[in-house]
């Protein structure tokens, strides 16, 4: 019985794999004419390739996939998260110091909100981290104009929709009031688009700073803003289920960057 089942991965996954863009991204930019296989130009992603295939993107070789790494990112207010921006508005990765490789974010971070970024360069590993199957609590510090009753916040805590969105239950403390504002702590397990603010306003209060902490296992810590940290190869392993194997000799150790001198948004120091 014949096997005719096609060889290798799909040419979008091996670019994501590598690190060139997301899986859609990498669609994209095929049906664009911009990826060519063994010398000639794809324009669909129906196509599997393996390590023997030449693969062209933007007229630059494709380097093989390097290991599964991950990086901490502490973003400032004031950076989108996105490679560009059709209002010109500074982003995420123009930030970041020169020497990073190409990565991608697991999940995003609007505009006006800080705290925990995680960046990976392989495509395969930011799915898996943004699934909400993976079950990872993200935790967020909450500063709002004025202050809440537990009934409101029993509100959240049961599960809320919002113009026709449902969010599921959040974990809410109330941590603390501070003059005119009041801090609280989040946690959910999904990350709808612009989820805590959304829902705060839902309950009558406007959110004023969000901080996010961590992200599962994931932790920003004393992570000044700007600032990159690699992770451990070893908690990439345990926390991704990979071998040593997978991750390769030169991500067992961690390096740790600052935020380049020019960056394009200095920012304030703020007050908590």
């Amino acid at each position: 019985m014949s096997n005719d089942t096609p060889q290798g991965d799909r040419i979008a996954k091996v670019l994501s794999r590598a690190g060139v863009a997301s899986r859609r991204d990498a669609e994209r930019m095929i049906t664009e004419g911009r990826v060519s296989v063994n010398g000639k130009v794809i324009t669909s992603p129906a196509l599997n390739v393996t390590d023997a295939d030449r693969i062209v993107v933007d007229g630059k070789a494709m380097r093989a996939p390097e290991a599964p790494r991950i990086w901490l990112y502490h973003k400032p207010a004031g950076l989108v998260t996105t490679e560009r921006d059709e209002k010109d508005r500074p982003t995420v990765f123009a930030s970041l110091p020169e020497d990073m490789p190409r990565v991608m974010s697991v999940g995003r971070l609007d505009l006006n909100s800080e705290g925990l970024l995680l960046l990976t360069n392989d495509g395969g590993v930011k799915r898996r981290l943004e699934l909400p199957s993976t079950g990872w609590l993200r935790r967020y510090r909450v500063r709002i104009n004025g202050s809440v009753s537990e009934a409101r916040l029993e509100q959240l805590r049961a599960g809320i929709t919002v113009d026709g969105i449902r969010y599921q239950p959040m974990i809410v403390t109330f941590d603390r009031q501070q003059g005119a504002n009041a801090w609280l702590t989040v946690s959910l397990r999904e990350g709808k688009n612009r989820e805590i603010r959304r829902a705060m306003e839902a309950i009558g209060v406007t959110v004023n700073r969000l901080i996010r902490v961590s992200y599962g296992p994931f932790q920003l810590g004393n992570l000044e803003a700007g600032a990159v940290e690699e992770v451990k190869g070893r908690v990439v392993r345990d926390q991704l289920g990979l071998s040593d194997k997978d991750l390769g000799k030169d991500s067992a150790k961690p390096t740790r960057v600052r935020k380049p001198v020019n960056r394009p948004v200095t920012g304030k120091k703020r007050q908590g």
